[in-house]
């Protein structure tokens, strides 16, 4: 496979202004990705520049290691960051992700990445107070990188093959780790079946995140019931793609403080999954009376936001106190908006050129 042919400018205030006319940022500056940044972080991905991880969509461009490295410059990152871009490109790059049908809609959605285990931790991922905000480097750069491949490599541009009505801050970069340390429940990634120990990411296509006010009474003894019928609200919109579409998936972030409560009244990840989906319904008639259904309801009907409580991604992340935090999605494609989580492949090496 052909090597990416370099670009040249006098200077690199003159390469940033190239790159803005090109259409290849995301708006905001980038780092520049001269040959010799691009080679380190093809070094850092511990595999050949021209080997591909599969073609990107709605273009189909082939995302190459020194492609995809070079977004991962562009946006900032730094070598520690390599190994979960890498995982986080071949997530979008499966075919249950449903990424040509995602980049090409003209629903807010964009990849929520969800990093689990030790990689979280040495690449200094953000999981508590303000993790999807400004202000965390590895948040924003691995997010980032993400978005500037799917922009340069799957030519998901605004108005021309993304076509996102509105769009949201989330399309910049959302990336955060889960916070285990303050988790009263098994790692996201392990529920999912990767083994104890290791790192992983998971992406779903997903809306901005909505807050979910709870105010946690530990003395009354229906406040679990209400902390689940609270989730559920969150999804059981009558003019959220959840009602009208249904049959996908969405996310649920769990502040520390509300995770503890429900953790303390004998939930799992799985009972918590199971109240929500079952009081995530919306009757018909109520249905009826907005203008975004699909279809005519049925009298007496109720409309479901999940077909199965694995439909639902629970994780804990956030600073305690009021708020938790729901993620709507897009339940279309041919695969129905779904999850992946790929393994981060940390024990890889390669010889260090000019090394003896």
């Amino acid at each position: 496979m052909n090597r990416s042919p370099v670009l040249e400018a006098v200077n690199e205030e003159a390469a940033l202004e190239q790159l803005h006319e090109m259409g290849c940022t995301d708006g905001l500056p980038v780092v520049i990705p001269t040959p010799d940044r691009v080679a380190r972080m093809v070094l850092a991905m511990v595999h050949a520049p021209e080997i591909s991880l599969g073609q990107m969509g709605p273009n189909f461009g082939e995302c190459t290691f020194e492609r995809l490295a070079a977004c991962a410059v562009m946006a900032g990152c730094t070598a520690d960051h390599a190994p979960v871009v890498v995982a986080a490109a071949q997530a979008i790059l499966d075919p249950r992700f449903d990424l040509t049908e995602m980049q090409s809609t003209t629903y807010a959605t964009a990849p929520l990445l969800i990093v689990n285990g030790p990689a979280g931790t040495w690449t200094g991922l953000e999981s508590g107070y303000g993790a999807l905000g400004p202000g965390f480097r590895a948040n924003a750069s691995i997010g980032r990188a993400l978005r500037l491949a799917m922009i340069n490599i799957g030519g998901g541009r605004a108005g021309q093959s993304d076509m996102a009505l509105l769009g949201h801050a989330g399309k910049f970069t959302m990336c955060l780790a889960e916070d285990e340390e303050n988790s009263p429940f098994p790692p996201l990634h392990q529920d999912r079946g990767c083994p104890a120990g290791s790192s992983a990411v998971t992406v779903i296509g997903a809306d901005a995140p909505s807050s979910i006010m709870i105010n946690v009474d530990a003395d009354d003894p229906t406040c679990g019931d209400r902390v689940l019928a609270s989730f559920a609200a969150a999804f059981a919109n009558p003019i959220t793609n959840n009602v009208a579409l249904g049959g996908g998936q969405a996310a649920l972030a769990l502040n520390p403080d509300h995770a503890a409560l429900l953790a303390h009244l004998g939930h799992t990840r799985r009972s918590i999954a199971e109240g929500v989906c079952e009081r995530a319904v919306v009757a018909g008639a109520d249905f009826a009376q907005t203008a975004g259904w699909m279809r005519p309801p049925r009298d007496g009907e109720e409309i479901r936001c999940f077909g199965d409580p694995d439909d639902l991604l629970i994780f804990v992340a956030g600073g305690g106190g009021l708020y938790s935090a729901a993620f709507a999605s897009w339940c279309a494609g041919p695969h129905r908006n779904q999850a992946v989580t790929v393994t981060i492949e940390t024990d890889l090496s390669c010889e260090v050129p000019g090394m003896p």
